[in-house]
């Protein structure tokens, strides 16, 4: 057995640190700015476009991990469940609820949802989160809703967004213990082909290929989405997890509503009042307290201690037990 079979994270030095937050600032900044290409694609079929996309997308990762010697291994025993854990949950849960949401509750009622992962996974990650981490969570959070507002729903588009936070943070979170042993590209990989194939499965059950209508705009729209906002995002996402850990890296998704603003704006929106500059400072102010050098006291420089990332590890470890018959 090698060492990444055992969940050795790789040593974090100050200068990994800085470029696994520049990963992540990266990733969550293209998930952000991609609200208004999404919205191209709202007139469409669910199922047959997320198919084509994260075909797509597990496609040209395949190309880019050989052209960068990456292994992509074969998931074994229970990796197979997490693997699809993350699929499941991140991808093809997230998509769905997002879309059927949108009937019932106004996007900013996602976008605080989306906001309360930091803190989720802060409480997650440690059974007494320190108090520095769980006051960069909360500060992130509040700006996220300040700079988009709560929005209105009705009960039904509660449980939507509550099924969007719970996506959002699986695909965190059930990441932690494959990520030693595949990595980020073989994470993407795997996820992204589960998930081409739970969507390819829903088009053909419902009104199948022959009803969808993708003209050039929408194509376009696919492309950027697998390109940039899935196997680019994607890979930069999960090198930051498994250098930061899931509590710190968490933090990141603050990142998100930011760069949606800025894009609204580029594209015409009006820009952000007094509260969503107050949102966005509260946002920065988040990020540098959760993200400095003195953050993590012993043990907090790669996101662990008693913490989420090692206990979901010992749990996947004791999958494999015994005698490797989860091989």
């Amino acid at each position: 057995m090698d060492r990444t079979d055992q969940g050795v994270t790789p040593r974090t030095t100050p200068r990994t640190t800085r470029w696994a937050v520049l990963a992540g600032v990266l990733a969550m900044t293209a998930v952000g700015g991609s609200t208004a290409v999404s919205g191209q694609l709202a007139h469409a079929p669910l199922a047959a476009p997320q198919a084509l996309r994260y075909a797509l997308a597990c496609a040209l990762l395949l190309v880019a991990a050989r052209a960068g010697r990456q292994p992509v291994r074969r998931p074994r025993g229970a990796e197979w469940a997490w693997l699809a854990g993350v699929a499941g949950s991140g991808l093809l849960l997230f998509n769905v609820a997002l879309v059927r949401g949108a009937e019932h509750a106004e996007p900013a009622v996602f976008g605080v949802a989306v906001a309360s992962v930091p803190l989720v996974l802060v409480l997650a990650g440690r059974r007494r989160p320190a108090p520095r981490a769980l006051a960069a969570a909360l500060l992130v959070g509040a700006g996220a809703v300040l700079l988009h507002g709560a929005g209105r729903s009705d009960a039904e588009g509660l449980g939507w967004a509550l099924l969007v936070l719970a996506g959002e943070v699986g695909f965190t979170l059930l990441a932690v213990p494959v990520l030693a042993r595949h990595g980020a590209f073989g994470v993407s990989v795997h996820t992204t082909w589960m998930a081409a194939a739970g969507f390819a499965a829903a088009a053909l059950l419902g009104p199948g290929p022959a009803a969808v209508r993708l003209r050039p705009a929408d194509l376009l729209a696919v492309a950027y989405l697998a390109v940039a906002v899935t196997a680019v995002a994607f890979v930069l996402w999960y090198s930051c997890v498994r250098r930061l850990g899931a509590g710190r890296a968490g933090l990141l998704t603050g990142v998100a509503p930011p760069a949606a603003a800025v894009g609204g704006v580029l594209l015409g929106a009006p820009a952000p009042g007094a509260a969503g500059w107050a949102g966005l400072a509260l946002v920065v102010a988040g990020l540098v307290v959760g993200l400095t050098p003195s953050a993590g006291a012993p043990g907090a420089r790669s996101g662990r201690g008693p913490s989420a990332a090692r206990r979901w590890r010992d749990r996947a470890s004791a999958a494999r037990s015994p005698a490797g018959s989860a091989r």
